[in-house]
């Protein structure tokens, strides 16, 4: 009995957040967005917005994140409904994992069936140049928790749910030929989530390389295998803001960061913009 009402509690948060949002919104959206570090700007282009700060949305947490906005973006890109999470938190931050991943069962229960997932990232392939944009094709969780660890609740995915395909091949195809159109390269890559908040050691860098990882970064694991828990379709696109210790010789520092993140934002955004255009609704 526990168990259940633990699940069922869950459950109706998350019908009590997207109650919530609802009522400041008519539109019904099919499309959600987490912009990572430095990345937010975009969700200041919509059309016809509105901005939620998480504290007045019932069950969300604020991010204490540098570069993380704190709001929940309403509006359009393209004509196209859409939500954004402008900055997201993160396990490092102090949150369970239920309250990093709480928004994304939320959206679900908006009615949202696509969620693109956006990050800083540092890069481990030396093939990765920093600056470079990576689109997710895989995951290592390196965090040492998983969000699905605890009761299930059936209405929200099964209790062992495949993580065969976590990104959608679709959609790595859509962002790839897009982004070709732009002008840009867009490699796929395998990213490495681990717990934060210090940087990776060389030694780290070089255990994930011998991994498979090609990039590392402290969010969006969590996410993805919630959305996959629920049926979503997943897209995740890496920024390279800087490279992995022991690859540069330079400390690295999340200045850093947020400043690779602004120079970049030009083409992420049209990117992003071309994505949703075309996405399947």
């Amino acid at each position: 009995m526990m168990v259940e009402a633990a699940s069922s509690d869950l459950y109706s948060r998350a019908e009590k957040a997207a109650r919530a949002i609802r009522s400041h919104t008519a539109a019904e959206a099919r499309i959600a967005l987490v912009l990572g570090s430095g990345l937010g700007g975009f969700a200041e282009e919509f059309e016809d917005s509105i901005s939620l700060p998480y504290r007045e949305i019932p069950g969300f947490v604020s991010s204490t994140a540098q570069g993380h906005a704190g709001s929940l973006v309403i509006g359009k890109v393209e004509g196209i409904p859409v939500l954004a999470m402008q900055g997201r938190v993160h396990y490092y931050e102090g949150y369970s994992l239920e309250e990093v991943t709480f928004p994304i069962r939320t959206f679900k229960l908006l009615g949202i069936d696509t969620l693109i997932l956006t990050n800083a990232a540092g890069g481990v392939d030396v093939e990765l140049s920093q600056g470079a944009l990576m689109v997710i094709s895989d995951h290592l969780n390196l965090m040492g928790a998983n969000p699905l660890r605890g009761p299930n609740d059936e209405r929200f995915g099964p209790r062992f749910p495949d993580m065969s395909e976590v990104y959608s091949r679709e959609l790595q195809e859509l962002a790839i030929e897009e982004a070709r159109s732009l002008g840009v390269t867009l490699r796929r890559g395998i990213y490495a989530g681990l717990a934060g908040p210090s940087y990776e050691t060389p030694a780290e860098i070089h255990m994930l390389r011998a991994f498979g990882a090609d990039a590392v970064g402290m969010s969006t694991v969590p996410e993805a295998i919630v959305a996959r828990h629920m049926g979503m379709k997943v897209l995740g696109i890496s920024c390279i803001t800087n490279m992995a210790a022991g690859i540069s010789e330079t400390p690295i520092n999340h200045d850093e960061v947020m400043e690779t993140g602004q120079r970049v934002r030009e083409t992420f955004t049209q990117l992003l913009r071309r994505v949703i255009a075309k996405a399947p609704q």
